[in-house]
């Protein structure tokens, strides 16, 4: 063989490992950065769901990686900068304190996109944001709950004081209220998403007080299985549907469906028209579902929640209106009048009837 037959060979050799690199880089990488473990049974083993779901419809098209029980903070700034030196094009990072490290990461890869849930910065143009409207869901579950109470005592097991956990709280207990005259609700807060131990020492607290109805926003089933230890106690399954309680204490649930927005903003950018945006959708959207509503609940309670849930769910009824006071007494929705989105993205207030003062 002589040197132009080699320098051929070679060339031949050299193109066929640019073709099968180039095959290679075809294969979508995504990436997600999870708070909890997938087992958690709630928030987290739901947004699992949403990866294998997208693994299903695009097939080998795409290739999923992911970090379960990643800190909020430093720690997720470390694991996603790893994630995208790895070769992810698009990363998830599924939780309200990743929001920062998400942006931080972002301004270092502009060619990777980012996509933050549940938080609000969009710093960079490869950045976006998502969110649920949980508030709807646990509207559903307040009217459930205000009418089941025989204590009239509704407890609450907040995660951290952000907007997206006051809302549910100011949701929940508007709609029990309605139904209820008589309610009161009383919040714990974990500050925790995930830790079980702390979540059924909260739940237990709520009981000891003769809490009967107890409404979680964090991501384990240790709250329901707190529940269940004491007769006449109900829940709702958090982010996942918790069916393994059934029928009580957990009455029905709010379960997060990431699925279809994880296949659509994926799927944009294998076409090429993903871009930067920021998605807030609901029952409507299908994004929020509520849960079965076992036969715990009266024929007449369970009418009356699918009634409100199909009502938010058309539009024809939003869970923040009128009249409606804050905390201090003020006025903040007259009759008839519906929140704006901008308050509720940054709500730090809660409605008249709470007690107790939001931790700063």
């Amino acid at each position: 063989m002589n040197r132009r037959t080699l320098l051929a060979s070679a060339a031949i050799g050299l193109g066929l490992s640019m073709t099968g690199a180039a095959f290679a880089q075809d294969k979508l990488k995504v990436g997600f950065i999870y708070v909890g473990p997938i087992g958690d049974g709630g928030w987290t083993f739901q947004h699992n769901e949403g990866r294998l779901a997208l693994e299903a419809e695009y097939g080998d098209r795409i290739e999923t990686v992911y970090q379960e029980s990643v800190p909020e903070g430093a720690d997720a700034e470390r694991v996603l900068t790893q994630m995208a030196l790895g070769g992810a094009d698009i990363i998830f990072t599924t939780s309200f304190g990743y929001m920062d490290a998400t942006n931080a990461v972002a301004a270092k890869f502009p060619n990777v996109k980012f996509e933050h849930a549940t938080g609000f910065k969009r710093e960079h143009p490869n950045v976006a944001t998502y969110n649920a409207r949980f508030y709807e869901g646990r509207a559903v579950m307040g009217t459930i709950g205000g009418r089941m109470t025989k204590s009239n005592k509704i407890g609450y097991i907040g995660s951290f004081p952000i907007p997206e956990v006051i809302q549910g709280i100011n949701a929940s207990y508007i709609h029990a209220k309605k139904v209820n005259p008589d309610v009161t609700m009383s919040v714990v807060w974990a500050y925790t998403w995930f830790d079980p131990a702390k979540e059924a020492d909260a739940a237990k607290a709520l009981i000891e007080q003769g809490v009967d109805v107890i409404l979680a926003h964090t991501d384990s089933t240790a709250p329901l299985a707190e529940a269940a230890k004491t007769p006449g106690v109900i829940g709702f399954g958090q982010a996942s549907d918790m069916i393994s309680y059934a029928p009580s204490p957990r009455v029905s649930s709010i379960i997060d469906n990431w699925a279809p927005y994880y296949i659509e903003r994926v799927g944009m950018l294998l076409d090429g028209t993903w871009e930067s945006t920021d998605a807030w959708e609901g029952i409507g959207g299908g994004e929020v579902k509520i849960g079965e509503i076992t036969d715990a609940v009266p024929a007449e309670v369970k009418a009356e929640a699918e009634a409100l849930a199909a009502s938010i769910g058309d539009g024809s009824y939003h869970p923040f209106t009128g009249p409606l006071n804050k905390q201090d007494g003020s006025a903040w929705l007259a009759e008839g009048e519906t929140a704006d989105d901008a308050t509720l993205a940054g709500m730090n207030f809660y409605v008249e009837g709470i007690t107790g003062d939001i931790p700063k």
